[in-house]
């Protein structure tokens, strides 16, 4: 414990660029030499000039990456997993350098197999260093040490969010001292009392260990910023501002870009207008709606098919015109679970629907109806995630009721979707459960990653296997 204390003295955050970059390049460069070892027994052919050449390229690359957009930098409140899926793209781009690189050169003396242990053993040790060093900083904070103690000017809703966002993780380094303001606001629930007003703040600094300062105040009260920026800057206190976006948008995450000297503030960030995103998504769509028509559609379909038929007349499929993408409409296919009716189009199937066949039952309980829906996902007009698509007249009923609706037709439609697998799929009965719906897609669209796609695919499966309640 002493060590941890005399360490806890230094500030190592001023020395982390070099000692991260420094780091990463040791797990590199052993992660070639156990390649090696693994593929050929001995180290001889590392003096190769070839090999020479391509573990020189893989240092220098990997050195570029880490400080592209400064992938080294460390963020007190940023969680394992946003570290993990960073470092996941960069060993994909990485291994893709490289391999142009090797292919283009064509070189005959770099061994493929080789190059496949080199990545699984980088990977490894990335992933190993990485959630280790949470851990360690996790232990270190829960002794007490190499924490911030910061203080909240503004007892209001803004305030208590920086508070609750800071104390959500212990990992994350923080020690709340208190709130300061003249009063709290009274229409914010704030989970503690006020430590003083604004003329206290300059002495509470002078006589606690104050790290950082975080303002939550209006604009309106420029006078009191300027002079609590005067009094941080004097006692080299770290001042940030708490901006209330919520007076321009009730969007839960905003992007802010600089044109030229001039903020400009954006309602929401969203991930798949980048390029490389939308590739991404759409090369994993391919693949896993090519996997599913290959590998189940050839068995299953012919045991649905007879079964649909068998129970009640009709064609196998269901087509429906459905809002897609840009508010586009497009043909979704599912497999029939209703006896022929003029009110497909119109209306929701509800509880108990007498419209139901016993086994369409069990199809929109295991959502087997669903299935063919994959080749719209493998033609391009759903995804195998996204907001669920809704009939063309729902659309339009629910955006004159609910004014940020058509935000979910940005994304594609998909198969399932984060509001489904959070409970809200099936009928809505009220206006709210459709407004809890919006929410949920808005976020999966402003939060978009390959690795939600996955963990939304992984809960969709053990939703269907336990059975959803609201499945009719």
């Amino acid at each position: 414990m002493k060590i941890l204390k005399e360490l806890s003295q230094f500030h190592f955050s001023r020395y982390f660029k070099l000692l991260f970059v420094i780091w990463d390049v040791v797990l590199l460069n052993v992660s070639i030499v156990l390649s090696a070892l693994v593929r050929f027994g001995t180290l001889d052919k590392l003096f190769l000039k070839e090999v020479q050449t391509v573990s020189l390229l893989c240092n220098l690359v990997w050195i570029g990456l880490l400080l592209f957009r400064d992938s080294y930098r460390i963020v007190r409140i940023e969680r394992i997993e946003s570290i993990i899926y960073r470092t996941i793209k960069k060993v994909l781009i990485h291994a893709a350098v490289i391999a142009i690189f090797v292919v283009f050169l064509k070189y005959s003396d770099i061994s493929r197999l080789r190059l496949f242990y080199f990545y699984s053993f980088f990977f490894a040790l990335l992933m190993i260093s990485r959630y280790l060093s949470m851990k360690l900083l996790k232990y270190i904070r829960a002794k007490g040490y190499n924490f911030r103690s910061f203080i909240i000017i503004g007892a209001n809703d803004a305030g208590e969010r920086i508070r609750k966002t800071l104390a959500k993780d212990l990992t994350f380094g923080y020690r709340f001292l208190g709130f300061f303001d003249e009063k709290l606001d009274p229409f914010a629930f704030i989970s503690s009392t006020l430590v003083g007003g604004f003329d206290d703040i300059e002495e509470f600094i002078i006589n606690e260990e104050v790290d950082e300062m975080y303002v939550a105040l209006h604009i309106d009260n420029i006078e009191i910023i300027n002079k609590l920026t005067r009094i941080c800057e004097h006692n080299m206190v770290r001042i940030k501002f708490i901006p209330d976006f919520q007076l321009y948008t009730k969007s839960n995450k905003v992007e802010l870009s600089f044109y030229e000297n001039t903020p400009v503030l954006m309602f929401r960030p969203e991930p798949l207008e980048f390029t490389v995103n939308r590739l991404l998504k759409k090369a994993f769509d391919v693949v896993f709606s090519s996997l599913v028509i290959l590998l189940i559609f050839p068995w299953l379909f012919p045991i649905i098919m007879l079964m649909i038929k068998l129970e009640s007349p009709g064609p196998i499929l269901f087509k429906q015109e459905r809002s897609g993408r840009d508010n586009r409409s497009f043909t979704c296919w599912k497999f029939r679970s209703m006896r022929l009716n003029g009110a497909a189009d119109k209306k929701q199937a509800k509880k108990g629907d007498s419209r139901v066949t016993k086994f369409g039952a069990f199809m929109r309980k295991t959502s087997i109806d669903e299935l063919p829906q994959f080749f719209n996902v493998f033609f391009g007009d759903m995804s195998v995630v996204g907001p669920r698509p809704h009939m063309v007249n729902h659309t339009k009923q629910y955006s004159e009721l609910i004014n940020n609706y058509l935000v979910r037709q940005y994304a594609k439609p998909g198969i399932t979707g984060w509001a489904q697998v959070n409970g809200y799929r099936g009928e809505t009965r009220e206006l709210i459960d459709m407004e809890n719906r919006v929410e949920y897609d808005i976020w999966y669209i402003e939060n978009w990653s390959l690795l939600l796609d996955i963990k939304i695919i992984i809960k969709t499966v053990i939703n269907v296997v336990s059975g959803e309640e609201n499945a009719y």
